[in-house]
């Protein structure tokens, strides 16, 4: 006989009433009957929102992305709407990626929208995360909607929302519309459509969107500079085929080879492990065609398109792929070098990045006599800068998971114009005989020498998030006093939201809204966070090591050092 907890029982019950349709409630009774295990995860607790949104594995249940906890979001967020814009006609924005499902759960979106008498302006097709950001500006609109779980397995869906400055939900609005949907029950959502609020869009806003990225990236590059980079793309099944090309070619780089078999979108993900630009193996058909090519730069966004992976040529002449933190500084520098030479300078310029990021950012900026913003992990963070600091003029952003911001006409990371940024930097390197690893070591000489490396644990399901949570407790309650033989100067508890010193006690607030991160500093200038993911199953650690770098005949050898430091720190967290 199955057992099923009592608990879990009831909610799964509830959902086999008349407000449920008749393939949600067979679903519900098939797994019942037959698989405990999935009933539990799939009711065990509400989708929360995260870092990077609301994501999950499509299915019934409140713990599932499916029509109803969707459905449930968006009559909580149209009460709210309308409670905080009582004498506005209120508009919203929806785009969706290439999932499975996504096309129909963004219209069952819009319906509730327009149920509730707000007006809708719809994608007819699937569209890049940043042009949602840039359309709820572009159209007046109050809040923005995309529904895509980027880079998560095939089984995923989720549901970001964005807020009137193009930006994602941040502090207070979140935990206010959250209360909203909390506050209500399934059969309270209007699922009715009132067609004549939704209005399809497509071709208009893509030309002002490239028109924007393309005046967005200022370039000392000439044509013919451009038309001599070479350039292999690939979209990755993704949604950035439907853009990224015609921006590339209206900003003259034309010549551009495209990775045909993975052009076509495709939620399957079939040529790939993971769609996710983040980790090597995404980029493999990429890199193939780049070297039969020739190609000066690859480069692979993911099926949202707010993160690009970046390939270049390195001191062998072979292609080899560059991190986030690698990416962000060469496109920091060139900005920032841009913004320099720029005759009608801006006053109070500032660039954005996260506390997980390499501590090169800062180091990075003030050499430009610039401020570097530090926010939590997330772009909504960055874009909340640009909100709370309207007297000052942002330049760029970015943070280690392979996203970057180019000026603040979107307000969130956008692989499409961060695409035409790299193609731009590399055509300039190019033109003075370097490739980009060049320009980096460059970089890494004038400001040290900064290498950075990321471990991912995977704990899936209820026993997962309960691993991930001792984790992160052991790590506050007991404290490393030293790691790799390097004493610990310094802990910063973002959920507390203090900094100690280690050495004397002394501890002092820190400026940033709490979250669920540690970061130990070493003394021989180590970085060392822990930080639970806010959109996937997983814990995270960033390992941050440096050294100064006086020459490129020293390059190999520092390299090294700094790669055993790695090992020494990976090996003292048991990771």
């Amino acid at each position: 006989m199955i057992y099923h907890k009592p608990e879990i029982l009831e909610k799964a019950n509830a959902w086999l009433t008349d407000t449920f349709d008749t393939e949600t409630q067979d679903a519900i009774k098939d797994t019942i009957a037959y698989n405990p295990e999935e009933l539990e995860d799939s009711f065990y607790k509400n989708l929360e929102f995260g870092t990077g949104g609301m994501r999950g594995v499509m299915g019934p249940g409140t713990n599932r992305i499916n029509k109803y906890t969707l459905g449930k979001n968006t009559q909580g967020l149209s009460n709210y709407l309308k409670k905080t814009f009582p004498e506005t006609p209120i508009k919203v924005a929806i785009a969706y990626d290439c999932r499975h499902n996504s096309k129909e759960l963004a219209k069952v979106v819009a319906d509730v929208f327009s149920a509730n008498g707000i007006d809708v302006f719809l994608f007819s097709d699937l569209r890049p995360t940043p042009e949602l950001s840039f359309a709820v500006k572009h159209l007046d609109c109050q809040c923005g909607i995309v529904l895509t779980a980027s880079h998560n397995p095939p089984e995923y869906n989720g549901y970001k929302v964005y807020w009137v400055d193009g930006g994602q939900l941040v502090p207070p609005q979140d935990k206010e519309i959250i209360q909203e949907i909390e506050s209500l029950d399934f059969k309270d959502i209007q699922f009715q459509e009132q067609a004549d609020r939704i209005t399809y869009i497509d071709k208009e806003v893509d030309k002002a969107f490239i028109d924007a990225s393309v005046a967005n990236v200022t370039s000392n590059v000439t044509s013919s500079q451009k038309e001599e980079l070479s350039i292999v793309f690939t979209s990755l099944h993704g949604t950035s085929i439907t853009l990224v090309p015609d921006t590339l070619k209206q900003a003259g780089f034309t010549n551009l080879h495209i990775v045909e078999e993975q052009a076509v979108p495709d939620g399957n993900f079939p040529t790939v492990d993971s769609p996710n630009p983040e980790e090597s193996s995404a980029l493999q058909m990429a890199l193939t065609l780049g070297e039969e090519k020739n190609a000066d730069i690859v480069i692979g966004t993911d099926p949202d398109c707010d993160r690009l992976g970046i390939a270049v040529r390195g001191d062998d002449g072979k292609l080899a792929i560059l991190n986030g933190n690698q990416t962000m500084i060469l496109m920091t520098d060139y900005l920032l070098e841009r913004f320099r030479e720029s005759k009608n300078q801006q006053d109070n310029p500032f660039v954005g990045s996260t506390i997980v990021s390499t501590p090169m950012m800062d180091v990075l900026a003030q050499s430009y006599n610039v401020e570097c913003k530090i926010g939590l992990t997330g772009f909504k963070w960055i874009a909340k800068m640009i909100q709370d600091f309207p007297e000052q003029y942002f330049i760029g952003g970015g943070e280690e998971s392979f996203g970057y911001m180019v000026g603040d006409f979107v307000r969130d990371k956008d692989a499409v114009t961060s695409t035409l940024l790299a193609c731009t930097i590399a055509a300039r390197a190019k033109a003075h005989q370097k490739t980009l690893y060049q320009k980096l070591k460059d970089l890494y000489i004038q400001h040290g020498f900064y290498k950075e490396s990321l471990i991912s644990l995977v704990k899936k399901g209820q026993s997962g998030a309960a691993e991930i949570k001792q984790m992160l407790l052991n790590l506050r309650e007991n404290p490393m006093k030293e790691i790799n033989g390097s004493k610990v100067v310094r802990v910063e508890d973002y959920q507390s939201q203090t900094a100690t010193n280690s050495m004397t006690g002394a501890t002092e607030s820190i400026d940033i809204p709490a979250s669920n991160v540690l970061i130990y500093y070493t003394e021989d200038g180590s970085k060392i966070a822990a930080r639970p993911s806010g959109t996937e199953p997983k814990v995270k650690f960033y390992i941050s090591v440096q050294a100064p770098l006086h020459d490129l005949d020293s390059y190999d050898t520092i390299s090294a050092q700094l790669d055993n430091r790695i090992a020494g720190i990976k090996n003292a967290l048991g990771v």
